[in-house]
């Protein structure tokens, strides 16, 4: 990233600025805004997250809203109730109190003599979420929005559940939040106030995990929030962006088709990242894209921003199997709507033993294939959505594929480019009541190396809705389709084209209550592709700037950190494990002096196939010093199940010191609800 000084504005930060609420509570805010607002008022782009401005994303921070600001904008970060310098305690994602506080902020934002009176919001993640959902609570000052790495679904497309079956990025997400919501203020901001605020905090401080599983259909908790459920609502202008190695591209495709607003779509080849610092590159210049969005909805200028393609999309070109990538191969592409004109009907391929063949105007003979999963597949899946912490991307599948129905095309005489969601149509039975299906999209290159393009997961007792889970009739023949996640991607000729389905997919998503023995009727069982053919003459959309922002704040690393993924395997006891670390640590914040460490390591094992033995536990330590003032919280989660419940086991340390202020404990049984 290139790093810009010379601006067209002068840029002026205030700090520890106070948001006051309703009900008395005040919230942290940092603005960034052209020295010259205070006579010529510009519009305000809020970012609302419970992420800590003063530390956690204070680098992250200072590239992108000073660059705003020295483009006309106020750029405004603002951490949310109960987080950062904050009052309040956080008790849940995207609460209706968050939300009403939002809309709070905005009016707040509008009416200060340094702003037009106009506003939008940006944010990537749970910043991008509650500007998709305040959207749709219509604020009369919300002009526009860009959301990134978000969701209108909160039940099927989010972090918790994906096609009824639990994430065990659930557990880690969770896990990540209950240490976030143990820190505490800062004391040279708050002031003496720091320890009776971190104290309501800590006393008030829950695992999450244990609501999150106390919804495992879409009900009521989850309709909450998700903007799918009245696309009508939203009327201001969206622009939605994620990317290939994200796990929230598909709402991006959503969005685009049933939003009646204007509209834009962005979709590169990043992980859980803004694309300015996106990985995998090629990170692009999208400050720069955010400028004229702003621009155009927020100061009325007639920029042409709205005559570029509804979605550019990276079409991305076969690349070996690998955990991590520093770029992706590919190219821009341009679509005018989505869906798009460019996208022929979808090929049906027939699925065969062993291989997938286009379906032919005779009949094909049906034949049953049966599969019984070991445990160990899934253990090379990587995580559901890449968080830029590699190797966290799927590896080789062809150890998967050991313990997988597998179906294979020919070998491709020409190129194929599949753009949208391939769908596989399977005709099946199972021999229990509780199962699951996985289905997963190779490129498989001529030597073997299988390379996961896109795939998808079923919970079968949610075959009719995700609101009405209904067990299955063991041996009875059921029709499921399994969508896959959305994927761009080019498969040369020499290639073949791969469709893998098993019966678990650990420890991505958690296993059914017991093995499960799956039919399926190959012949009766199909896939579709929805394929862009090459046009004469087709040329991509403008190219992106190289990617740019302002100087991060200076931070110096005064403990090297320590990372990776290890998957182990005893072949004595069968015990098998796969452990992540993610230690970053220690930093210190030069400007303020302020040193912070964070550590956390997630471990996933089993034994065998015994499904009972399933096990994730994460660890997280959180470390806030400067001076004598030194505080620690540890966190603790561990999810175990039994056949017929979900075990939690959580604890909570806080130290001042050596002195261990507070300890908490929890141990909660949830019934297990079809999954």
């Amino acid at each position: 990233m290139r790093t810009v000084t010379s601006l067209p504005h002068k840029v002026r930060r205030d700090d520890h600025l106070w948001v006051p609420l309703s009900d008395g509570t005040r919230l942290s805010a940092r603005v960034w805004r052209p020295d010259s607002s205070d006579v010529e008022p510009v519009p305000a782009v809020l970012e609302f997250l419970p992420y800590r401005l003063g530390d956690l994303t204070a680098q992250r921070d200072s590239i992108h809203h000073p660059y705003l600001a020295g483009h006309g904008f106020a750029g405004v970060r603002v951490d949310l109730r109960g987080s950062g310098d904050s009052d309040g305690v956080l008790t849940d994602e995207y609460t209706e109190q968050e939300l009403r506080d939002g809309e709070e902020v905005l009016a707040w934002l509008a009416a200060q003599p340094w702003c037009d009176g106009n506003t939008g919001m940006m944010g990537i993640s749970w910043g991008g979420f509650n500007a998709l959902q305040l959207a749709a609570r219509r604020p009369p000052s919300l002009r526009a929005i860009a959301t990134l790495s978000s969701t209108d679904d909160r039940y099927a497309d989010d972090v918790h559940y994906m096609g009824g079956c639990l994430l065990s990025d659930n557990l880690s997400w969770a896990s990540t939040m209950f240490a976030y919501n143990s820190c505490p203020p800062d004391p040279a901001v708050v002031g003496h106030r720091w320890r009776a605020l971190w104290r309501d905090r800590l006393e008030g401080c829950e695992p999450w995990l244990i609501e999150w599983l106390r919804h495992q259909r879409r009900d009521e908790y989850w309709r909450h929030g998700s903007v799918c459920e009245d696309y009508s609502a939203v009327e201001c202008a969206v622009l939605a962006v994620s990317g290939w190695a994200d796990g929230y591209s598909n709402s991006v495709f959503r969005l685009l088709r049933h939003l009646s607003a204007p509209r834009q779509g962005l979709i590169g080849p990043w992980s859980h990242k803004y694309p300015h610092l996106g990985r995998p590159g090629p990170a692009i210049g999208f400050l720069q894209q955010l400028v004229r969005w702003w621009e155009h909805w927020l100061a009325g200028v007639d920029n042409g921003v709205m005559a570029e393609p509804m979605l550019r999309i990276w079409m991305q070109e076969s690349a070996k199997p690998a955990t991590a990538y520093e770029q992706r191969p590919g190219r821009w592409i341009g679509e005018p709507a989505w869906p798009s004109p460019h996208v022929v009907a979808p090929t049906e391929l027939t699925m065969l033993r062993n291989r997938l063949v286009t379906r032919s105007d005779g009949d094909v003979p049906e034949e049953e294939l049966t599969i019984e999963s070991p445990l160990s597949v899934g253990q090379f899946a990587g995580k559901w959505c890449s968080y830029n912490a590699p190797p966290d991307l799927p590896y080789d599948q062809r150890e998967e594929d050991g313990g997988s129905l597998v179906f294979d095309t020919d070998v491709l005489t020409d190129r194929h480019e599949v753009l949208g969601s391939p769908v596989v149509n399977l005709e099946l039975s199972a021999d229990r009541p509780n199962a699951m299906v996985t289905v997963r999209l190779s490129d498989v290159a001529p030597e073997g190396r299988a390379t996961r393009v896109s795939y998808g997961l079923l919970n079968l007792t949610h075959r009719d809705g995700h609101d009405r889970p209904e067990p299955l009739e063991p041996g009875r023949r059921y029709r499921v389709s399994v969508p896959l996640n959305g994927v761009a991607q080019a498969f040369p000729a020499g290639h073949r084209i791969r469709i893998a389905v098993s019966t678990s997919y650990w420890p991505l998503a958690w296993p059914p209550p017991e093995p499960v023995r799956l039919t399926v009727f190959a012949g009766s069982s199909s896939v579709t592709l929805p394929l862009r053919p090459a046009r004469d003459g087709e040329t991509g959309p403008e190219p992106f700037d190289e990617p740019e922002g302002t100087p991060p704040v200076p931070v110096r690393r005064l403990e090297p950190g320590d990372g990776g993924w290890t998957v182990s395997r005893d072949l004595v006891d069968y015990r098998s494990a796969l452990d992540v670390v993610k230690d970053l640590g220690v930093v210190r914040f030069d400007d303020t002096g302020l040193d912070v460490h964070r550590r956390a390591d997630e471990r996933y094992e089993w034994v065998a196939d015994d499904f009972e033995s399933a096990r994730g536990t994460v660890d997280w330590t959180m470390r806030f010093t400067r001076g004598d003032w030194d505080v620690r919280t540890t966190t603790h989660t561990t999810l175990s199940c039994t056949p017929t419940e979900f075990v939690v086991h959580a604890r909570l340390d806080a130290y001042e010191g050596e002195v261990r202020v507070l300890s908490r404990n929890w141990r909660t049984a949830i019934p297990r609800d079809h999954v």
